[in-house]
């Protein structure tokens, strides 16, 4: 404890907010300080005597540490005026700025919300940035922010390696584990890294946020990767102010929890005081960067001013609590310090102090005179980017063939010159073919390897391509998506595997939060391209139960900036896998491939034996354009289905018999892509139906049949005749029971029928 506010609180204090109490405080301590003051010691002298932190460090640090107060405390008073949009501040964590110091410029950092200190402290490696006006920038929302354009409050730059986070859950833990891993692996592949080869991630997060699943998934998989000796040079560091909002972290829970944890590094250090905790930093990111192993750094602080301007301590933490938090105020010491060392003296302390919160004020007011975004055209313009003629070009640009007439046994065993085949063997010759076309990618999952997937439609790809580019993960569906994410933060391209669609909702928060945010959060300076593969949907046969036949699609449905494609065919999941790849590619999307399992080794169509769903494995040189369904029986108008996956033979079936038994001619439209849904196209295809019938085979709340007939209420066409037979809203049993929840050839033909009857 560096200093002691009375308590009862004296009469000149009352009626302050606690930010103003802060405030006073610090200005009262040196202004009142009695302590006797050392001789001044040299720039590369000791702070103080036993420390390791010289003094040209020391007020460095400690003026990035005032940086960080007064950014908070502007924050407070401007807000109030509606000219500050974001109170979370980082009082009490300005020791996160010995972190900066001690790491480098190009280590890649995942930062916790309250890292105000270590922004600016890090702005000194690069010259031209000034860390002050970034922040006010960002505070006012302005479309001048470096780090989001004014989408968000974020800790981000480009130039300083900070990847944007929204996340208050501890949900980049995974990314930043993945990144890391992704340093090594893009070195055993030869791929040249964006940043130095002994880069180390830096991953700060809370003491509450600790306590996530999604942090723990982070922890363990560091733990298993280094009981395996994979070189994963994470540092974890966990800044521990012992609250999570009002909810307390108990008293020596961090320490006792990770302390001892196998393959976790453990290292602690007072990140209230800078000549203490300066050594203690320095070695755990030492440590890290030369044994390459995962490293958990516990920096003791402290919560000052409440989660957020909003929250009123006052009304449920005692405030004799409140006050020995006050008295533990990092700036106290580091004022303590610079008095006691002679570095300064209180007259020059408070210029200082006050000259800082001038020129935040100032860096306030010309954000003020900044535009803001205007338009949702704007707010938007990051999201989703699309190039389409670049798109194509990479999409339909071939890999070396003789490569692959190596890998396939000769130029007479290229699939493109095989029979036609299933889907499960299209995609895998497939996903050779992008394997070839892109060294720099990598196919990874549960049970890719040497097993060759539940379904093998990976089978033989790690014999090809060896196990440093195919390869098992643990299972884990959220790390799966977090290493997705560290690889392509990395420069490769993660081929992502979640075995099965029902697995995919545990780690959703990789895709809605984290991987489909960061282009829009960072204004389109960080992409994490990355194409996920992700079998399910209903209908197997004797393999069934909810978790092997899901069909909830609406989970994807509405996550901005994502692609997901669904092929009813294996030449359409060739096509779709090379234009998923391109926009990973050019434009750095993240894209899904829903697999209709179903399909994986389906060879007929109408009868046992007639080899109708079985296609050519199209050339290299062809591909899909998003958005782009298949239409069958174009000039047919009588009724239009609008249907995607397993749906597409159900409805070529049923067309044949409406045709044959009731003379109705019926044109089968398959929609391919399903996020997003391309509205011009579906309008295109009924507008000269007298009769549309959607038939969806996902649940029937939220599933993709809900976009078809808004996209044609929307579109005008209300009045005309509609149905749509769709999935239950139910899990899916075992056996035969698993058909009674889904659409049927006879429940579509009895919908088609009653259409055609009531019109």
């Amino acid at each position: 404890m560096f200093a002691v506010v009375p308590d009862p609180i004296p009469a000149r204090m009352r009626g302050l907010n606690r930010a103003e109490i802060c405030d006073a405080n610090f200005l009262e301590f040196i202004r009142n300080w009695q302590g006797r003051a050392g001789r001044p010691p040299t720039a590369s002298e000791p702070i103080l005597p036993g420390s390791a932190l010289e003094a040209a460090a020391f007020g460095e640090l400690f003026e990035s540490q005032l940086a960080s107060r007064h950014l908070d405390l502007m924050a407070r008073v401007l807000r109030v005026q509606d000219k500050v949009y974001y109170t979370i501040g980082s009082a009490g964590h300005e020791g996160n700025a010995m972190l900066a110091r001690a790491c480098r410029v190009t280590d890649p950092a995942f930062l916790h919300y309250r890292s105000g200190a270590f922004m600016a402290e890090r702005a000194r490696q690069v010259p031209g940035i000034d860390p002050v006006l970034d922040t006010a920038l960002s505070f006012a929302a302005s479309v001048d922010d470096p780090a989001s354009g004014g989408r968000h409050k974020v800790w981000g730059s480009r130039a300083l390696w900070v990847l944007p986070q929204t996340s208050t859950i501890a949900s980049h833990l995974p990314k930043a584990l993945g990144t890391a891993l992704a340093i090594e692996s893009s070195q055993r592949l030869g791929q040249l890294l964006p940043v130095p080869v002994d880069s180390i991630v830096i991953c700060s997060f809370g003491d509450a946020s600790a306590n996530h699943a999604t942090a723990q998934t982070a922890f363990n998989t560091a733990s298993w990767s280094a009981h395996q000796k994979l070189p994963a040079p994470v540092l974890f560091v966990c800044e521990d102010n012992g609250l999570g909002i009002s909810v307390r972290t108990p008293e020596g829970w961090i320490a006792q929890r990770f302390g001892n944890q196998p393959g976790l590094d453990y290292f602690a250090a007072d990140g209230l005081d800078l000549a203490a905790g300066h050594a203690q930093v320095t070695a755990a990111v030492d440590h890290c960067r030369r044994t390459r192993r995962p490293t958990f750094l516990h920096l003791r602080t402290t919560r000052l001013m409440g989660h957020a301007g909003t929250d009123f301590e006052v009304e449920w933490r005692a405030l004799d609590e409140l006050c020995r938090a006050e008295a533990c105020d990092p700036l106290l010491r580091s004022a303590q310090i610079a008095l006691q060392s002679g570095w300064m003296d209180a007259s020059r302390l408070e210029r200082a102090y006050e000259a800082m919160r001038s020129r935040c004020f100032a860096a306030a007011e010309l954000a003020q005179q900044r535009p803001r975004l205007r338009s949702l055209a704007e707010v938007v313009q990051p999201l989703a980017p699309y190039s389409p003629q670049a798109v194509q070009v990479e999409a339909c640009r071939a890999p070396a063939s003789d490569t692959r007439a190596l890998l396939c046994g000769g130029d007479s065993q290229l699939p493109e010159r095989l029979p036609p085949r299933h889907m499960a063997l299209q995609i895998n010759a497939a996903l050779q073919e992008l394997m070839c076309k892109y060294p720099q990618s990598l196919l990874f999952g549960e049970d890719v390897a040497q097993k060759g997937g539940v379904y093998t439609v990976t089978r033989g790809l790690m014999r090809q391509f060896g196990p440093r580019r195919v390869f098992n993960t643990l299972l884990d569906e959220t790390m799966i998506l977090g290493l997705a994410q560290g690889m392509a933060n990395m420069q490769l391209l993660p081929i992502a595997e979640i075995q099965y669609l029902a697995y995919l909702h545990n780690a959703l928060d990789q895709l809605r939060g984290e991987a489909c945010s960061l282009q829009f959060f960072s204004n389109d300076q960080f992409r994490n391209p990355m194409l996920v593969r992700v079998p399910g949907l209903g209908y197997q046969k004797g393999f069934g139960g909810h978790f092997h036949n899901d069909n909830s699609i609406t989970a994807l449905r509405d996550i901005p900036g994502l692609v997901v494609g669904c092929p009813s065919r294996g030449d359409d999941a060739v096509a779709m896998l090379r234009t998923l790849a391109a926009l990973a590619r050019v434009d750095g999307r993240v894209c899904v491939l829903l697999e209709p399992i179903a399909l994986y080794m389906t060879k007929d169509l109408h009868s046992a034996g007639d080899g109708q769903w079985l296609f050519d494995y199209p050339a290299p040189g062809h591909a899909l354009v998003p958005g782009q369904g298949r239409v069958y029986f174009p000039e047919a108008c009588d009724l239009v289905v609008f249907t995607f996956g397993n749906g597409v033979p159900m409805a070529l079936r049923v067309a044949r018999r409406l045709q044959e038994e009731h003379g109705l001619q019926v044109r089968v439209v398959d929609l391919r892509w399903l996020v997003p849904l391309d509205v011009a196209f579906i309008v295109s295809q009924a507008a000269d139906a007298r009769r549309v019938l959607v038939v969806d085979e996902g649940r029937r709340s939220g599933g993709v049949g809900e976009g078809v007939l808004s996209a044609l209420v929307e579109a005008g066409f209300g009045q005309l005749p509609t149905a749509r037979v769709s999935g239950a809203d139910t899990y899916t049993p075992l056996a035969g029971a698993a058909i009674f929840g889904l659409p049927s050839d006879n429940v579509v033909m009895s919908a088609a029928l009653a259409l055609a009857r009531e019109s």
